[in-house]
């Protein structure tokens, strides 16, 4: 993420994704970025000075209800785009403020 981008981490993937924020060691937080932890889940991110978004790798999340997700996303005036199913799993994308690709998955109802 680029320097200064905290608030918005924040609010992207604390108050919309539902990632709680955990705190970073202290002999790495005068570095700045965020640190997110939830159940089986990390998401760490670090400031670059010369920051460029992944656009093409990215993370998956599994999520338990992706169209109250992408609602919820939409309305914050986040672009969600669909892809079609994979191996049972309805599937969005979105970028985060920062422009990093993030894929939702949901395991489809049989």
């Amino acid at each position: 993420m680029p320097r200064g981008g905290e608030t918005e981490a924040r609010r992207f993937y604390a108050d919309l994704l539902g990632i709680p924020e955990a705190p970073k060691p202290a002999n790495l937080a005068a570095r700045g970025g965020c640190w997110f932890e939830g159940p089986g889940l990390k998401v760490h991110l670090g400031v670059a000075k010369d920051f460029s978004p992944a656009r093409k790798a990215h993370p998956a999340f599994i999520v338990d209800d992706l169209f109250v997700l992408v609602a919820r996303l939409q309305a914050a005036g986040f672009e969600v785009i669909e892809d079609e199913p994979l191996a049972g799993l309805a599937r969005r994308y979105v970028s985060d403020p920062f422009g990093n690709r993030i894929e939702l998955m949901q395991p489809l109802q049989c």
